[in-house]
């Protein structure tokens, strides 16, 4: 009787290195991620918190003499803030994926582009149109400050990633196309 018993153990331990989930899967909060890296986690942290203040501010403004203003600028700086933060969340989280957009750089590039254009032209319209009280100025200031986090979000992600509209070519053109058009012209088949 010099037959091994197998238990289930020893089974369990051939099979286990390699039906073992991955754990490092499992991570709900990915930064750096493939769409944000801690760079540019940093600078969509500093848009929404700035944005915030700016909106803060400008609802505890009393009275206005001309509204116009102040509500576009809160229109605006509450828009930032919130759009921000849902892409802050679903880029720097497993989100992204279940969203179904297949550009996401396409949607973070335009989407900081049109935030940095209506940001600018709010806090410039609102710091020109106030009351001049002291906490008009300081939203205004705040309103200043996201729009130069916005316009270093959009200059960072231009300077590493490029424009997410151009196409780059994985193929070399010109040389190598050339000698296969000459191919085909010497065998008849152009």
């Amino acid at each position: 009787m010099g037959q091994q018993e197998i238990t289930m153990a020893d089974v369990g331990n051939v099979y286990n290195p390699t039906t073992q989930p991955d754990q490092g899967s499992k991570k709900w909060f990915a930064i750096p991620s493939e769409h944000l890296d801690i760079i540019r986690f940093g600078i969509k942290f500093a848009e929404v918190v700035l944005s915030f203040l700016a909106f803060v501010l400008e609802e505890v403004v009393a009275g206005c003499t001309s509204c116009t203003p102040l509500y576009f600028f809160e229109f605006v700086s509450c828009t930032a803030f919130l759009f921000t933060t849902l892409l802050l969340v679903l880029l720097s989280t497993v989100l992204y994926k279940k969203v179904g957009i297949n550009r996401w750089p396409t949607v973070d590039f335009v989407y900081t582009g049109v935030i940095l254009f209506f940001f600018g032209i709010a806090a410039i319209v609102f710091a020109c149109v106030n009351g001049g009280t002291s906490v008009e100025k300081a939203a205004v200031a705040f309103g200043f400050l996201a729009t130069i986090a916005f316009a270093v979000d959009l200059g960072y992600f231009g300077m590493t990633k490029g424009l997410p509209f151009v196409k780059k070519s994985s193929q070399p053109t010109g040389d190598l196309e050339q000698p296969e058009a000459e191919k085909l012209r010497a065998n008849g088949a152009e």
